[in-house]
């Protein structure tokens, strides 16, 4: 499996203010890149908190390109997936609409009342990790459904968990031209932190769109 992490930051880094609202960092320019690798990934990737602060549907905005999808034999939509360890994902979120399939990556510390309830409300619950997600786990699974290519959209604390995991491939990160602050502001990757072993990037293209610039990057490593 090959693993895109995408994402928009402002110049200090952070994803959104400490109130972890969704904001604006790019434009129009830049959406239709993210759109672009939206249909070239088989599976969209996001955290549960993405799920709870914004009810992304993460479906392609271009029909354009989901006709092209539809005629190279997939699915019009890529697959969406949630990392959810204890299935807070609420069952009305319209991510589980019937737009496209919908994975829902949880730990065995979610119920097996609750994995019923989201599979009824239209998930197919993996099951990967004890206490939390095991991405491992989780990605294998994916794969053996037929995920080729992953697009990881955040937030800060699942991108953490991506690089922690080892599976990650690519990173490509716009960045805006504004500065948010805030101690308690998310970052690109927040989670735990890494003290060693941290990932070393290789720095493959850069890009101006909007008022901002893509630094698109290799993982060392994962060639």
């Amino acid at each position: 499996m090959y693993v895109v992490v995408n994402a928009a930051q402002s110049v200090d880094g952070k994803l959104s203010t400490r109130r972890r609202e969704q904001l604006r960092i790019s434009g129009e320019e830049d959406f239709d890149r993210m759109d672009r690798i939206r249909a070239a990934a088989d599976a969209v990737l996001v955290g549960v908190g993405t799920v709870l602060a914004d009810d992304p549907h993460l479906t392609l905005d271009e029909e354009a390109r989901r006709v092209e999808r539809l005629r190279n034999g997939r699915p019009g939509d890529p697959a969406r997936v949630v990392v959810d360890s204890t299935g807070r994902t609420p069952t009305d979120a319209r991510i589980l609409d019937d737009a496209a399939t919908t994975y829902l990556l949880v730990s065995a510390a979610a119920t097996p009342e609750r994995r019923e309830e989201l599979s009824d409300a239209g998930a197919e619950v993996i099951v990967a990790g004890e206490e939390r997600v095991d991405l491992l786990e989780g990605t294998g699974a994916l794969a053996e459904a037929g995920v080729d290519r992953l697009m990881v959209e955040g937030g800060g604390e699942v991108i953490y968990s991506c690089f922690a995991a080892g599976i990650v491939d690519e990173l490509q990160v716009y960045v805006g031209s504004l500065v948010v602050g805030g101690r308690d502001a998310p970052t690109l990757a927040d989670g735990e932190g890494f003290l060693e072993e941290f990932p070393r990037l290789e720095l493959t293209g850069t890009e101006r769109l909007d008022d901002g610039i893509v630094l698109s990057y290799g993982v060392e490593g994962r060639a």
